[in-house]
């Protein structure tokens, strides 16, 4: 197997629900040690990496606005748990010698450095992690948003959206049996179908700036490796 990276620097979005583990909330620190490990085999490639990561496993801004949180709260409660997980894998990251930065929309200079985007790039090129937390710092945009924006501000050739399933369907496959995953898809045909891969905005700027997305299962091992390397996994998604 080919051990030349496909890309030189990439865009990792981690949804916070993989976090959990076997747990029903939280961080279960198997599976964040599991995450930086799979991390850790892209790094050592001498690949440019950057991380957008949720905060589903300790809080949705969306779930809490429809149980009557005012919207802007709830979304700002769910940056701040963007950023709990944001300095959890920056902690294991480093525990593996791999260098980490973590940076936030919201100033909170005591433990991250404020998002500046030059600032990002170089330490990039130096071959450091940079973590990208609390979302754009703005309710009512989402983490896979955030992911698209920094991708291109950041100049990634790729967005891996490293998920809880294999790929794209037609259908939900967990209700639906005949449900068929898609090996690549354009994004029109995203929009078209309205499949639930990231949400409209996330993909309209995908789409726009021309990114293509890598979606497929965090959960088996060595599928961030083989998505760097160029393997065909999952299901690539990107202007036809």
């Amino acid at each position: 197997m080919s051990k030349k990276p496909e890309f030189e620097r990439i865009l990792i979005k981690l949804s916070g629900e993989a976090l959990m583990g076997n747990q029903g909330f939280g961080i279960e620190p198997e599976m964040i040690h599991y995450v930086a490990a799979e991390i850790e085999k892209v790094y050592r490639l001498n690949v440019q990496i950057s991380i957008v990561v949720g905060g589903g496993n300790i809080f949705r801004g969306i779930a809490g606005s429809s149980a009557g949180m005012d919207r802007t709260s709830a979304d700002n409660m769910g940056m701040l748990a963007t950023v709990i997980n944001s300095l959890a894998i920056c902690d294991a990251l480093e525990k593996r010698d791999v260098q980490t930065r973590v940076q936030s929309a919201i100033r909170m200079d005591k433990i991250a450095e404020p998002f500046i985007r030059r600032k990002a790039i170089r330490h990039l090129e130096k071959g450091r992690v940079v973590i990208f937390a609390a979302g754009t710092g703005n309710p009512y945009f989402t983490t896979d948003t955030a992911a698209v924006l920094r991708a291109h501000e950041t100049r990634a050739q790729i967005l891996l959206k490293a998920t809880q399933v294999d790929g794209v369907y037609d259908k939900d496959p967990v209700v639906h049996d005949d449900a068929v995953m898609f090996d690549e898809l354009s994004y029109m045909k995203v929009i078209e179908k309205q499949l639930h891969v990231m949400d409209m905005t996330a993909i309209s700027l995908a789409m726009e700036h021309d990114l293509p997305l890598q979606v497929f299962d965090l959960h088996k091992e060595d599928n961030i490796y083989k998505a760097v390397l160029g393997q065909d996994i999952g299901t690539r998604i990107y202007n036809k």
